[in-house]
């Protein structure tokens, strides 16, 4: 076991990085963060934040010399990095585990070649395999970039087979993949870690909406038959065990009008779609995710009250700075800021957690919260 009082290295910088250093910190553990940006949300919270590129492997190699564990804040790294990382510290989730998350093609073939339920996909190179896909999974299809892209981007959708070059040239003729568009009736996540002994647990599914392919409202639980959640949750149990991950990982799903459930994608880590956990938990994700790869028993993922999540987004400071006190206002709203020192279109700068009696009450709630920074 790696005890309070231990360091641990984040690799990355972002608002899941700070939220984990949080927990961390108030458990007693030391934290250092790695990544090629300074003054980061995750750097903010820190003992120590290194400021270098990740391709950059002596400097990975004495990050990892000063800490007893190193784990991500997102998945975008090398499996050089990684391999450097682990030279000199345990890698938890493992660079297997990365290595598969991060590339959408690796990912969909992995989960299919396991039994996992996916949407039917194809490996796109060249616009003759992109043709020959769209004539085997028909239209619409979406095209995406085979690696590193998130919240939407490296995507594009095809309607029609005439659609096909011009998509393929919006990104970037590199690998891709294209898959069956899914008309669902909702996406939901679950949220689950497991431990070097292999003892899992879970958050229980909860619903996402998304707004330009960007998560807005999260509510937990989600609204879904009690059938549905168990085998979103035994679905997503088989995935980690089969990777063997050591940590947090979040498995995204389409529930389609049928009632089948699709893995649409996997993340290695806290998810956006867990951040109700930091208020609504017994033990949030962020705890969990320390307790994972520092060996310690997992805590309990009781939720204490029906929870509903709202992302700020940059978007919201386009008329001056939010009007936070009426946020405030709401008595059973919490405020989330990241530390991001400037507010973009469709960067994500905070959230807002509310907690009630129902998930529709939450869900209520920080929809008004948010709407009063802006009113």
């Amino acid at each position: 076991m790696i005890l309070p009082g231990s360091t641990i290295g984040v690799l990355g910088s972002g608002q899941l990085g700070r939220m984990f250093a949080i927990a961390a910190r108030r458990m007693g553990y030391r934290v250092h963060t790695f990544s090629p940006d300074q003054d980061t949300p995750t750097g903010q919270i820190a003992d120590e934040e290194i400021i270098a590129a990740y391709d950059d492997l002596d400097a990975v190699r004495a990050f990892a010399r000063n800490v007893s564990v190193v784990t991500f804040e997102f998945e975008n790294v090398s499996s050089a990095a990684v391999e450097a990382a682990s030279e000199f510290a345990p890698v938890r989730p493992g660079g297997h585990v990365l290595h598969t998350s991060q590339h959408r093609l690796r990912e969909k073939t992995f989960l299919a070649n396991n039994g996992f339920p996916v949407a039917p996909f194809k490996r796109v190179t060249s616009l003759e395999e992109l043709l020959i896909a769209i004539d085997e999974i028909g239209c619409p299809a979406v095209l995406k970039t085979a690696g590193f892209g998130y919240d939407g981007k490296g995507q594009s959708k095809i309607t029609s087979p005439e659609q096909a070059q011009d998509a393929l040239k919006t990104l970037g003729q590199q690998e891709a993949i294209l898959e069956a568009f899914i008309n669902f009736e909702r996406e939901i996540s679950v949220v689950a870690a497991r431990s070097i002994d292999g003892a899992f647990v879970h958050y229980g599914a909860v619903a996402n909406e998304h707004r330009n392919h960007i998560l807005d409202i999260t509510v937990a639980p989600a609204p879904i038959p009690p059938e549905v959640n168990q085998e979103a949750v035994a679905i997503t149990r088989g995935v980690l065990e089969t990777l063997g991950v050591v940590g947090v990982m979040c498995v995204e799903f389409f529930l389609t009008r049928e009632g089948k459930l699709l893995i649409n994608e996997t993340a290695p880590r806290p998810h956006n779609s867990g951040h109700f956990t930091f208020d609504a938990s017994l033990t949030s994700q962020f705890e969990q995710q320390l307790r994972a790869v520092c060996g310690l028993p997992l805590g309990s993922t009781e939720l204490l009250r029906p929870a509903a999540m709202a992302n700020l987004l940059g978007d919201l400071w386009q008329g001056g700075e939010p009007n936070w006190a009426a946020a405030c206002a709401f008595s059973n709203v919490k405020v989330h800021l990241y530390g991001k020192l400037e507010p973009r279109k469709g960067r994500k700068m905070g959230h807002l957690t509310a907690l009630a009696a129902t998930a529709e009450e939450a869900e209520r709630l920080v929809r008004e919260a948010r709407a009063a920074l802006t009113a």
